[in-house]
């Protein structure tokens, strides 16, 4: 009579890891943004788009390897269609080696990295898997970020180097901005969907967390698309729950801001400044909005094709008004003051019109509204098998698709998508937290197009597919 063996604390974390094999390296681009960045950093290549690149290369040898399809038409085209735009833009650069560079950035973001992490992501454990590590890399950038606030040491803000900027610097100011709004995005999601209450309740701690070291960000590009994503967030997961959610937090704001007084000056007053568009702006707001302006001017003289791929730059100058400052000023967190030029119209729909004309802009939005489309469908379904309780065939979880009804991972990727996509108002790419950005697309990318429960077929297949693969190993 044979006696199973006790099942250690080793063997488990072993199964695990081997089970999350596949997504490991993508993991490891979230996981390696943690790492300080070069305080003298200028926006290029570090170690995080070094691993992505080599995501990209595992993904290839786990397609050979598995002798996997790679994408279904419909994928291809929609993840291909930003290469349209990307490279007349950058056939039409007027500096080669620039071009080259921008056409390199562009299919990082937009089409290799978001077509890996699309095809290593198996199932929704994967996804989870990389929710989670969003959160987990946004709850250590926040914390440097909380530290650098109380002990002074961020970047530079209104003359005090109070600025929460995590291990990004200050010439990054909106990374950790970012890192942190993934995180509160992603926990809302998992607090919304999760099915078991202990993760509903990590969740939920997380995101209330997290809005500490987004506050101190002082970044109202990130406030606002933060707001936005978790309020579509709310309203997909249901509006009565929405509604009771809302009246919540603007009760304990009132509190705390009202009753308490919690919240500096510099923060009430940077909250304050996001009406002052027109009457009596701050300089960063005069600066962003000369800027796209000449964007504006530069697709009028160039509305097909735009200017070339990086030559916002060169035609800036041209197009920009007097009231155009010299610089953004750049100290604190280890940095020594200096100026920091203004490269861009922070502005992604604004940059991708004047450098690559309406041609590109018509291609990646193309890509992005199919994308959200696909989420938005993809959340539908998630939902079916909750309203057909009364059968039998779906009242357990979806063991072939990682478990669970799927709500959470929807929810993550349409708030993901859709806080992405406001933040592009304010916001383009560029600097080490951009790596971010292609992973968010793959998650999405995912979920909108390879979920295997995307279609009739492909869940009546999955079973059948289960029983073969048994049965071999039998």
């Amino acid at each position: 009579m044979s006696h199973a063996l006790p099942v250690t604390p080793l063997d488990t974390l072993t199964a695990a890891l081997r089970r999350a094999l596949p997504v490991l390296p993508v993991i490891a681009v979230i996981a390696l943004l943690g790492l300080p960045i070069a305080p003298s950093g200028e926006g290029g290549a570090n170690i995080a788009d070094a691993v992505s690149g080599l995501v990209v290369l595992c993904c290839a040898v786990h397609l050979l390897r598995t002798r996997r399809r790679p994408l279904s038409a419909t994928a291809a085209v929609v993840l291909g269609l930003p290469v349209v735009g990307i490279s007349v833009a950058a056939a039409g650069a007027a500096d080669v080696g620039a071009g080259i560079t921008g056409l390199t950035r562009y299919l990082q973001v937009f089409v290799l990295v978001p077509a890996a992490v699309l095809l290593l992501v198996r199932d929704r454990r994967d996804l989870r898997l990389l929710a989670w590590s969003f959160v987990a890399l946004a709850l250590w950038q926040g914390a440097v970020g909380v530290h650098q606030y109380v002990t002074g040491t961020g970047a530079s803000y209104q003359g005090e180097d109070v600025r929460a900027v995590g291990t990004f610097g200050p010439t990054d100011v909106m990374g950790m901005a970012t890192v942190v709004a993934f995180g509160v995005v992603c926990a809302v999601a998992l607090a919304l969907g999760a099915a078991e209450p202990r993760r509903r309740t990590i969740a939920v701690l997380c995101a209330l967390v997290l809005l500490g070291p987004l506050a101190l960000s002082f970044s109202r590009g990130a406030w606002i698309a933060t707001a936005v994503a978790c309020g579509a967030q709310l309203v997909l997961a249901g509006v009565r729950r929405a509604v009771k959610v809302v009246a919540v937090l603007v009760a304990t704001g009132t509190i705390l801001v009202g009753g308490l007084g919690v919240g500096s000056s510099m923060l009430q007053e940077r909250l304050t400044s996001i009406t002052q568009v027109a009457d009596a702006p701050d300089q960063s707001v005069t600066d962003r909005y000369t800027m796209w302006a000449a964007a504006t001017g530069m697709w009028r003289e160039h509305p097909l094709t735009g200017v070339g791929l990086k030559g916002f730059p060169d035609y800036r100058d041209s197009h920009a008004s007097l009231a155009l400052s010299s610089g953004s000023d750049i100290a604190g967190a280890g940095a020594a003051y200096h100026k920091q030029a203004l490269l861009s119209p922070h502005n992604m729909y604004l940059l991708v019109l004047s450098e690559q004309g309406l041609v590109g802009l018509l291609a990646l939005a193309g890509s992005w509204l199919a994308l959200l489309v696909g989420a938005l469908r993809g959340l539908v379904r998630s939902r079916r098998p909750a309203q057909g309780a009364g059968n039998s065939a779906n009242t357990g979880p979806d063991t072939n698709t990682g478990g669970g009804s799927g709500t959470d991972c929807a929810l993550v990727a349409c708030g993901l998508l859709v806080w992405q996509l406001v933040d592009f108002v304010y916001a383009d790419i560029g600097g080490p937290s951009t790596v971010l950005t292609g992973v968010v697309f793959g998650v999405v990318g995912w979920w909108a197009l390879m979920d295997p429960s995307a279609t009739p077929a492909a869940r009546e297949a999955a079973p059948a597919a289960a029983v073969r693969k048994e049965a071999a190993a039998r």
